[in-house]
């Protein structure tokens, strides 16, 4: 299934769980491209293609495996600067959801039943990502809980 197809697909499953006139953002990183769609109606009001996606920015920065500590900051300044594309769509308070597996997994690993809680706050997201520089900067995958794989650092 095509980027394009699945935001829009996305965006409607995200739809139906509030009410219209709620502004909601769908997420959904590709391996080529992240894309956000946006909107308070049934149909997104704009759709935004970011040139980051999960393979693309493991194989433009990463190099080892886990990352380094460099390579994860150098591919964070690239993503930065592509997020903030999106600033002006997401701007004020919106609802992010996601159906991407790697999202999924990520829930997964902090212990959230995604079957029953499809929430994530920003704090359990960082940290993710403390594991991340911890398993970067030498401590085992196993004891860090987390793939020590390029993709999942992307």
């Amino acid at each position: 299934m095509d980027t394009d197809t699945t935001i829009q697909r996305d965006y409607a499953a995200a739809r139906l769980q509030l009410p219209l006139g709620t502004a909601i953002t769908v997420l959904h990183i590709g391996e080529a491209a992240t894309v956000l769609a946006v909107g308070r109606e049934a149909e997104p009001s704009a759709v935004l293609s970011l040139a980051i996606g999960s393979q693309k920015t493991a194989a433009a920065f990463f190099k080892h495996t886990p990352p380094t500590p460099g390579e994860i900051e150098n591919a964070i300044m690239v993503v930065e600067d592509e997020v903030t594309l999106a600033r002006h769509l997401v701007a004020g308070h919106t609802t992010l959801f996601s159906a991407d597996a790697a999202l999924l997994a990520m829930a997964a690993i902090v212990g959230i039943n995604t079957v029953h809680n499809r929430s994530m706050s920003l704090e359990t997201v960082e940290g993710l990502f403390d594991l991340l520089a911890a398993l970067s900067q030498g401590r085992p995958a196993a004891s860090a809980g987390i793939p020590d794989t390029p993709h999942f650092a992307a």
